[in-house]
């Protein structure tokens, strides 16, 4: 299962389009709702969230996503219950924790990414990188370090939403969802 975090502000394309193409991809993923289970998004579109972070828990194999968006990164930051989970995933061997745009560097402050990490994020941001150890790829759209994977900005959702799909099943499976999309890279 993939569990994506909507607290209000989030940038609805780096939460909607990865929701959308794993879903294409035959991955369930649930909404998760950061203050209740109806979410608005930083540029108003309100989202009714399938639970909320208070009700969900995760299982082997879960990924926990964290979209940007500065209020939603901040309304992650700032609930216990969604920072429990994304420490969860990030201690499980059998978990990915993802983040795109603003969210990475919520994992640098919070010490799940450091040293011997490489990762990207919204360009500007990357001196909270940098200031956690990590070593910033800002040329690519997409970076999978380990067990994280990052997105650059809201113009990677897609990109991000297809690279989780390959994690969890595979390139073709990819593939056919991009192909499904006629997304051509």
């Amino acid at each position: 299962m993939v569990c994506i975090l909507l607290g209000n502000g989030f940038e609805e394309v780096e939460a909607l389009a990865p929701a959308d193409i794993l879903r294409r991809g035959g991955v369930t993923v649930k909404l998760v709702g950061i203050g209740g289970d109806t979410v608005a998004g930083g540029h108003g579109i309100t989202v009714h969230c399938d639970t909320t972070v208070e009700k969900i828990g995760l299982s082997d194999g879960d990924v926990v996503v964290l979209p940007g968006g500065l209020g939603g990164v901040a309304s992650i930051e700032g609930s216990d219950a969604a920072m429990e989970l994304v420490h969860q995933a990030a201690a499980d061997e059998s978990m990915y924790v993802a983040a795109i745009c603003a969210a990475p560097t919520l994992l640098a402050r919070a010490g799940i990414i450091g040293k011997g990490i490489t990762a990207v994020c919204y360009p500007g941001m990357e001196g909270e990188l940098t200031a956690a150890g990590v070593t910033p790829v800002m040329d690519r759209s997409v970076v999978v370090s380990g067990k994280v994977v990052t997105g650059r900005a809201p113009g990677s959702a897609i990109d991000f939403g297809l690279r989780l799909l390959a994690i969890l099943k595979g390139e073709d499976a990819a593939r056919a969802v991009q192909a499904d999309l006629h997304y051509l890279v």
